[in-house]
């Protein structure tokens, strides 16, 4: 996330890359240890946003879920699991999962166990920006429809989203890609996406 970092801070953003360890506890624990932390971290502000990226999205649905967090702003998610990944319905039971997904990614799947699929829709301005290539072909088999390569454009969706936006970028690269960037500014600031045929010509305002 680092070069996204950079331009949010170039707009006087003051971001706060925060990372944590997601392999380490399931995701009611992940949230509850991870959010307010981060939030902690911020400097003096009037409102707080959030950017994730795959899980992280998820991290936060929990959080909100569980509680209330003052001054809230706005929140854009790259690539979440919002209605779980049919990679992970068919790799839980691989020996070795565990030490790859952890705890939190049993929790990611499609099925009764699946965290995102018991959170309910969202009540706060929630941007999402989906995928639409793969850089690995072998999972992409096991997505049914369009995806990038994790997770398909549908389940990136999440009833009481605001705005949902297709760019053809991959899972693992498209917190770096430019027009995905560009996006995330434009939402953080209008509260929607540009369209992508005019994303080039109409950059959005500073903050």
């Amino acid at each position: 996330m680092a070069k996204l970092e950079k331009v949010l801070a170039a707009e006087q953003l003051h971001p706060v890359n925060y990372k944590y360890p997601s392999r380490s506890a399931p995701i009611e624990v992940l949230a509850t240890e991870t959010i307010p932390a981060a939030v902690s971290k911020c400097p003096k502000y009037d409102q707080v946003h959030f950017v994730t990226h795959s899980m992280g999205g998820i991290l936060v649905r929990q959080y909100l879920h569980d509680h209330t967090l003052e001054k809230l702003g706005r929140v854009v998610m790259l690539g979440p699991p919002n209605q779980g990944s049919e990679v992970v319905d068919s790799y839980q039971h691989v020996p070795g999962f565990t030490l790859f997904g952890g705890p939190a990614g049993f929790q990611l799947g499609t099925g009764e166990a699946s965290v995102p699929g018991h959170l309910g829709p969202v009540n706060f301005e929630l941007g999402v920006i989906a995928g639409s290539r793969s850089i690995n072909l072998i999972l992409s088999l096991f997505l049914p429809g369009k995806d990038d390569g994790k997770v398909t454009i549908e389940s990136t969706k999440v009833e009481g989203m605001t705005d949902h936006i297709t760019l053809p970028v991959t899972h693992p690269f498209m917190m770096k890609n430019k027009k995905v960037i560009q996006q995330v500014l434009q939402f953080l600031e209008h509260g929607a996406f540009q369209s992508p045929e005019t994303t080039e010509a109409q950059p959005p305002a500073k903050t």
